[in-house]
């Protein structure tokens, strides 16, 4: 039964979305019905109301931001940029956070033939480090996804050697901006330590 079934009087429906008689329904069963439909209500409200308190404070920071811009003739967007703002005493401080999502398109196969190609010229010189890097780096997870990190690690090794870095270039050409995700954290000064503590609201998600 979908949720536009209408359920008689007397029964319960249950989780198969068979009906059942309220005769045949543990006391317990019903007190944890309850207990989950209550707790769910409060939690949905609360839910709804980090979203609105999200898009305000969003808002409020990229004006903030705009206006700052404005004041100093800056040409600064009201919504792009990782921003740090603190109040007068330093005592509470709020980040905004850019984080843009990197995809590689086909060149990246085209880094990974010169890089196998580089691994076949080193067999005889033993680097089975920077080999167990470089195959880990292409390997997908789960998701059938490659890591990001794990790639553009690849362009730290310092290794002068054409192929490689025509590979890094190959690499460096075929990274793509998929999207970005925007961040907002909190935190407060601790006064004895001086270091700032982070309050934990999981907006990131919602």
């Amino acid at each position: 039964m979908n949720a536009q079934t209408i359920i008689p009087e007397g029964y319960w429906e249950n989780a198969q979305g068979a009906l059942v008689p309220e005769a045949n329904v543990k006391e317990i069963d019903k007190l944890r019905d309850q207990t989950v439909r209550r707790i769910w209500v409060l939690a949905e409200a609360l839910h709804q109301e980090m979203q609105k308190f999200k898009a305000q404070a969003f808002t409020d920071v990229a004006a903030f931001v705009q206006i700052s811009a404005d004041q100093y003739g800056a040409k600064i967007g009201g919504t792009k940029g990782n921003v740090q703002l603190l109040t007068f005493d330093g005592r509470l401080k709020i980040q905004r956070n850019i984080a843009e999502r990197i995809t590689f398109d086909e060149r990246l196969q085209a880094a990974k033939q010169l890089i196998d190609e580089c691994l076949k010229e080193w067999t005889a010189d033993g680097r089975d480090e920077i080999k167990a890097i470089i195959n880990s780096a292409f390997n997908v997870d789960k998701k059938g996804e490659i890591s990001t990190t794990k790639i553009l690690g690849l362009k730290r090794i310092e290794i002068n050697h054409p192929k490689w870095l025509e590979a890094m270039q190959a690499i460096t050409d075929s990274i793509g901006i998929a999207g970005s995700k925007s961040y907002l954290r909190f935190y407060k000064r601790n006064d004895d330590t001086g270091e700032y503590q982070p309050m934990s609201l999981d907006l990131a998600t919602i």
